[in-house]
């Protein structure tokens, strides 16, 4: 590749670039375009063609707020959940734990719950009592004859 191989691509770039504008500051599909004279809105869009409007400047551009984290605290934030991601991967790979040792934790989570309810049975003449009435209730009627 000699070395005038990058300037003549580089000026092939401009010349189409060129062609490419030039085309559009020709001919301009929005200052010729007609708006239908019975549209509801003609009259609108007629005023607000003619209006003379002041134009934004870079100098209405609000200034960077300054309780935003600078950008290299971004990198850092997104190299640490990286990091917590491939720690949680490694740890719960196939093979990094088992089921062994259940039983210890099964008597540690009845501990917490309390006493153990021995039976069906229940102990209060009350919750009996209630138990019943739901159940007279939750009879269905008859079929209809």
């Amino acid at each position: 590749m000699s070395r005038l191989e990058p300037l003549r691509t580089s000026l092939l770039l401009c010349a189409c670039g060129a062609a490419m504008l030039s085309g559009c500051a020709v001919s301009n599909p929005f200052a010729t375009a007609s708006v239908d004279p019975a549209s509801p809105i003609a009259a609108e869009v007629a005023a607000k063609a003619r209006a003379s409007r002041a134009y934004p400047t870079f100098a209405d551009i609000p200034p960077v707020p300054a309780d935003v984290r600078p950008l290299p605290a971004f990198g850092r934030a997104a190299a640490e959940l990286e990091m917590a991601g491939a720690e949680l991967t490694r740890e719960t790979a196939p093979g990094t734990w088992s089921l062994t040792g259940t039983e210890a934790f099964a008597g540690r989570a009845r501990d917490i719950a309390g006493p153990e309810i021995t039976g069906p049975e229940s102990t209060t003449a009350a919750t009996e009592a209630f138990a019943k009435a739901q159940r007279a209730r939750a009879t269905p009627p008859p079929p209809p004859r």
